[in-house]
C-alpha cells in the first residue's frame, strides 16, 4: 500500500528529499546555541571577558541566520512536495476511476469517492508534511539534545531516559485505543457526504414534497454520528498534553535539584546547567512533536488505505493483448449468454439469452420493471461482460475488440441522460470533438431537438447547466440522442430514451432513423407499445429470459405478455397525444 503511494511524489521527489536535509541542518544550528549559550555564561560573564561574549555573540547570531533560511528553505520544499504529492495523487486516483468498469465503480458509493479525494487525501497530504519536517527534525533533535547531555553530565542525563520510556509507554496506550475510532470516523464522512449529495440531486423532489424537515433531520443525524465519533476520539488524544506536561516539569524539578547538588560539588557549572535546560525542553518538545505526527499519521493511516483501495483496484474489464480495432457491420449475436451483477452468487438477472440481429435492424424491447433490459444492452457496449455465453457484435466477441473501438461503434443512449455544463455544441461534441456545426444541426434535425434550440435566444450556444437543470427531460434527452448520432454508430441503443417526449416526436424521432440511419442497427428499449410496434422484431423480456421474440403483429396473436400490455395500455387511452 504505501509503496504505491509514496511512488506518487513523482517529480517532486527531489523536494522531499530536500525538506529533511534543510530541516536536520536548521536543527543542528539551533542545538549548537545553547552550546554556545553556556560558554558566553562560563567564559564570558562569570570570567569578566567582554572579548568572549562578543566573539560567542557573533557566532550565535550567524548561527541563528543560517538556521531562519534552511527554516525557510525547508518550508518551502515541505511545502512543494506535500501539495504536489497530493495533486499527484487525486490525478491519479480520478485516472484509475475512468478506467473502472460499471461493476468496478459498483464497490463504491459516489460519496465514498468523493471523500476519498477530497478529505482522505487532505489528511495524507498533512501527514506527508508534517513527517517531512517534524518527523525528521524530532528524532534528530532529540538524539542530538540527548547526545550533549550526556556529553555535558552523564549522570543527570539518566533523568531524562527515564522520562522518555515513561512517556513513550503512555503515548503508545493512548495511540492504539485512539486508532480504531478513527477508521470509523471516516466512514461516518461518507456517510455525511451522501446526505449531502442525494439532497441537492434531488432538491426538486424534496421541494414538491415539502420533505425539507425530514432531509434536514436526517443529515443533522449524520453529522451527530460524527461528531460523537470525533469526540470520541479527540478526548483519547486529550491525555497527551496532561501526560507530556507532567513528564516535562517532573525532568525540570528533578534536574533543577540534582543539577544544584552538583554545580555545590564543582561536577558542573551554571553555564552547563543552563545548557542542559535548554536541551530538556528540545527533547520534551521534540516528543510533544512525536507525538503530535503519530495523531496525523493515526489520523492519516485510515486515509491511506481508503486512497489504496481506490488505486489497488483493478478494471474488471480490459483489452486482449491484440485487440480487433475496426467493427465489421451491426450484427449482434447472443449465445447463450447469463449474467449476473454478484458474480458466482447464483442471482442471474440474464438467464440463456439466444438471439440473432441482422445489421440494420431495428429492434424493440419491452417487458416490466427490473426483467433485465438495460443489463441485457449494457453487455453489446460491454460495460459488463457475461458470465456465460458469448456476446458478438459485427460477427466477433465483443472481448476481442478494443474497447474503445466499440464504444464508438455502438452508442448507447443511458437510461438516465447525463448533460455536463457548457454550451449546447459543447454537449454534442462529446458525440465527436471535431465535428461541425452543420454536422451538430444534422443530428439534432435527426432527433427532433433543432426545434426548441432555435428557439432559445442564443440557439447552439445555450449555455447548460451542471446536469441540464435549465432544460426540460424531453429536451435533454433528445439532446442526448443527437450526441449519440454524431459517432455515426453501426449499433444505436436507446435505453427508454424517449420516455419524456411525446408520442408525436417519438414517431418523427423514429422515421428520422429509418430515413437517415437505415444501415444502423438500432434496438430501443422503451415502456409503451407505440414506441416499438413499428420495428422490424421486439422481444419480450420476463424474468431475464426471452419470453418472444417476433414482429408487432404475430406477438399479438401468440404471446400472452405482450397482449396483456398491450391491451391494458388501450385500455388506458393510450398517449395523451392519441386520440382514444
Amino acid at each position: 500500500m504505501y509503496k504505491i503511494l509514496i511512488s506518487q511524489f513523482g517529480q517532486y521527489k527531489k523536494a522531499a528529499i530536500l525538506t529533511p536535509v534543510f530541516t536536520g541542518l536548521e536543527a543542528l544550528m539551533e542545538l549548537l546555541i545553547p552550546f554556545i549559550t553556556s560558554k558566553i555564561i562560563d567564559e564570558g560573564i562569570q570570567a569578566g571577558n567582554l572579548d568572549k561574549v562578543y566573539f560567542y555573540g557573533g557566532i550565535m547570531l550567524v548561527m541563528a541566520f543560517f538556521s531562519l533560511v534552511l527554516g525557510v528553505l525547508a518550508g518551502k520544499n515541505a511545502a512543494e512536495a506535500s501539495s504536489g504529492f497530493a495533486c499527484n495523487l487525486r490525478a491519479k486516483m480520478y485516472e484509475n476511476i475512468q478506467t473502472f468498469s460499471f461493476s468496478n465503480i459498483d464497490k463504491f458509493s459516489t460519496a465514498g469517492l468523493v471523500t476519498r479525494m477530497t478529505t482522505d487525501v487532505t489528511n495524507v497530504q498533512n501527514a506527508v508534511q508534517m513527517i517531512l519536517r517534524i518527523a525528521s527534525r524530532a528524532p534528530l533533535v532529540l538524539l542530538l539534545s540527548m547526545g550533549m547531555c550526556f556529553f555535558i553530565n552523564a549522570e543527570l542525563s539518566v533523568i531524562f531516559l527515564l522520562a522518555m520510556v515513561i512517556l513513550a509507554a503512555a503515548l503508545y496506550i493512548i495511540m492504539s485505543k485512539t486508532t480504531v475510532i478513527f477508521k470509523q470516523v471516516f466512514s461516518r464522512y461518507d456517510d455525511l457526504n451522501a446526505e449531502v449529495q442525494e439532497n441537492v440531486t434531488a432538491i426538486r423532489v424534496v421541494k414538491a414534497f415539502v420533505r425539507e424537515d425530514h432531509e434536514v433531520g436526517k443529515f443533522k443525524k449524520a453529522a451527530q454520528n460524527l461528531y460523537d465519533l470525533s469526540v470520541k476520539a479527540e478526548s483519547r488524544l486529550a491525555f497527551n498534553n496532561p501526560v507530556m506536561m507532567l513528564v516535562i516539569y517532573g525532568c525540570m524539578i528533578a534536574l533543577s535539584w540534582f543539577g544544584a547538588q552538583h554545580i555545590v560539588i564543582g561536577d558542573l557549572t551554571t553555564g552547563e546547567l543552563t545548557s542542559m535546560f535548554s536541551y530538556v525542553m528540545s527533547m520534551m518538545m521534540s516528543l510533544m512533536m512525536l507525538s503530535m505526527v503519530f495523531v496525523m499519521i493515526t489520523m492519516s493511516a485510515a486515509s491511506c488505505n481508503r486512497i489504496a483501495e481506490v488505486l489497488e483496484e483493478k478494471p474488471d474489464l480490459t483489452n486482449p493483448e491484440m485487440p480487433v480495432m475496426e467493427v465489421a457491420d451491426g450484427r449482434i449475436d447472443f449465445k447463450h449468454v447469463s449474467f449476473s451483477y454478484k458474480h458466482g452468487s447464483g442471482e442471474e438477472t440474464l438467464h440463456d439469452i439466444d438471439f440473432h440481429i441482422d445489421a440494420g435492424e431495428t429492434i424493440g424491447i419491452i417487458g416490466g420493471t427490473g426483467c433485465g433490459k438495460s443489463s441485457l444492452v449494457n453487455l453489446i457496449s460491454r460495460l459488463y461482460d457475461a458470465d456465460k455465453g458469448q456476446v458478438m457484435v459485427g460477427g466477433r466477441d465483443v472481448r476481442t475488440y478494443d474497447m474503445e473501438a466499440l464504444r464508438n461503434q455502438v452508442a448507447v443512449v443511458l437510461q438516465k441522460n447525463v448533460l455536463f455544463s457548457g454550451t449546447i455544441l459543447d454537449n454534442l461534441r462529446w458525440g465527436k470533438e471535431d465535428a461541425t456545426e452543420e454536422e451538430c444541426k444534422e443530428v439534432c434535425r435527426q432527433a427532433c431537438a433543432d426545434d426548441f434550440i432555435e428557439s432559445f435566444p442564443d440557439g447552439y450556444e445555450t449555455w447548460i447547466e451542471q446536469g441540464g437543470t435549465n432544460v426540460s427531460g424531453g429536451q435533454k434527452q433528445r439532446l442526448c440522442i443527437a450526441r449519440a448520432l454524431l459517432k455515426r454508430p453501426k449499433v444505436l441503443i436507446l435505453d427508454d430514451s424517449t420516455s419524456a417526449v411525446d408520442t408525436a416526436t417519438d414517431a418523427r424521432i423514429r422515421e428520422a432513423f429509418r430515413n437517415k440511419i437505415p444501415g444502423t442497427t438500432k434496438i430501443i428499449i422503451a415502456q409503451r407499445i407505440s414506441s416499438v410496434q413499428d420495428a422490424d422484431r421486439i422481444m419480450v423480456l420476463e424474468d431475464g429470459q426471452i419470453n418472444g421474440f417476433d414482429t408487432h403483429e404475430n406477438l399479438l396473436k401468440t404471446n400472452r405478455i405482450y397482449q396483456e400490455i398491450y391491451e391494458t395500455q388501450q385500455k388506458g387511452g393510450g398517449d395523451f397525444d392519441q386520440p382514444s
